[in-house]
C-alpha cells in the first residue's frame, strides 16, 4: 500500500509522464504507490528515455524525491538498474555526492 500523492507528487509525476494525461492510476484502477516506479516500468521506453524524463525536473524536485526516498515514501530499488543509477547520478549532479551517499547507505545499496 502506497501513499496518497500530494499536489507536488502529482506535478512531478505529470512532468515525468505527461502521456498519463494527469492520471496517477494504473490500468487496473489502483493509485500508483510511487512516482518513479511507474515511470520506469510503464512509460519510459528505455534507460535513456527515463534519464531524459528525469532531466525535466528542477533541482528542487530532485531534492524533494531524494527526501521521499530517505523517508521511505518513494522506492527506487525496484527500478530497472539503469534507471536507479540515473536517479542517483542526477542526485549527485544536481544536489551533492553526499546526498547520493546518504541515499545509498539508507537503502543498503552499493553505489
Amino acid at each position: 500500500m502506497g501513499r496518497v500523492f500530494s499536489e507536488t507528487d502529482i506535478q512531478i509525476f505529470n512532468k515525468l509522464a505527461p502521456e498519463a494525461g494527469g492520471s496517477t492510476n494504473s490500468g487496473a484502477g489502483h493509485s500508483f504507490p510511487f512516482i518513479l516506479r511507474p515511470v520506469s516500468h510503464r512509460f519510459a521506453d528505455s534507460g535513456e528515455d527515463f534519464r531524459e524524463r528525469l532531466s525535466r525536473l528542477s533541482t528542487e524536485e530532485i531534492d524533494y524525491l531524494a527526501g521521499l526516498v530517505l523517508s521511505n515514501q518513494e522506492e527506487i530499488t525496484s527500478l530497472n538498474e539503469e534507471d536507479m543509477e540515473s536517479f542517483l547520478e542526477l542526485v549527485e549532479e544536481r544536489i551533492s555526492f553526499n546526498k547520493r551517499q546518504e541515499i545509498t547507505r539508507h537503502l543498503g545499496i552499493v553505489g
